[in-house]
């Protein structure tokens, strides 16, 4: 169990330095992974960015996730279609969703980043951080949307998460580095000691540095 998001990104630093990444550029799901990713870009003197991702939930249980979506040039989206067949969730449930997932994406890029030019992934090493993994749903489209954008290589950089997303994601990224794999895994939550909800006046100020 981790004490905090900051005390896990400092363990995620310390396995990364011993892969010896060149030039790596570190990208964090906000919120929960700013501090994560804020800790290991500090100690691996990375620049750092995010990548905005938002998750969709099922009809009337918004933590089970039935895909994710990524703004860009043309959106990534990645659906759990067997979990979608099994709900059956409907095409117009689907087209709300991901049209109000994407309003959200806008907002907070305004918010969080305003007139400042993204990092470029293009031909770079990328680290994509988040606190801990689920379904692995908002990682998946996250690595695939830094693919599409020509990233060089790709890694996953988490704490924690079950061993079969784990598994899943090494399908898509070119590695994954996770701290603990519990033979239970209940939640991120349930992995952390301290596990606040961070405000959007947190995530300006931890990328304000």
């Amino acid at each position: 169990m981790f004490d905090n998001r900051q005390q896990a990104g400092e363990l995620l630093a310390r396995a990364l330095k011993k892969l010896d990444i060149e030039d790596p550029a570190i990208y964090a799901l906000p919120r929960g992974g700013l501090p994560v990713a804020a800790a290991i870009a500090k100690h691996l003197s990375a620049p750092l960015d995010i990548i905005l991702v938002r998750k969709l939930g099922a009809p009337g249980h918004a933590e089970l996730a039935i895909g994710a979506v990524v703004d860009g040039p043309a959106p990534t989206l990645v659906l759990h279609r067997d979990i979608i067949h099994e709900l059956n969730i409907s095409q117009k449930y689907l087209d709300d969703i991901r049209a109000t997932a994407l309003r959200e994406i806008e907002r907070r890029r305004a918010l969080y980043i305003g007139d400042n030019q993204p990092l470029k992934p293009e031909g770079r090493n990328v680290i994509i951080v988040d606190d801990g993994l689920a379904t692995g749903a908002t990682m998946e489209t996250a690595v695939k949307a830094m693919r599409r954008a020509g990233a060089k290589n790709i890694l996953v950089a988490v704490p924690t998460g079950p061993k079969e997303t784990v598994s899943k994601l090494r399908k898509y990224a070119d590695d994954v580095v996770c701290l603990d794999m519990p033979l239970q895994f209940w939640s991120v939550g349930n992995q952390y000691r301290s596990f606040p909800q961070l405000s959007d006046k947190e995530v300006i100020e931890t990328l304000q540095g």
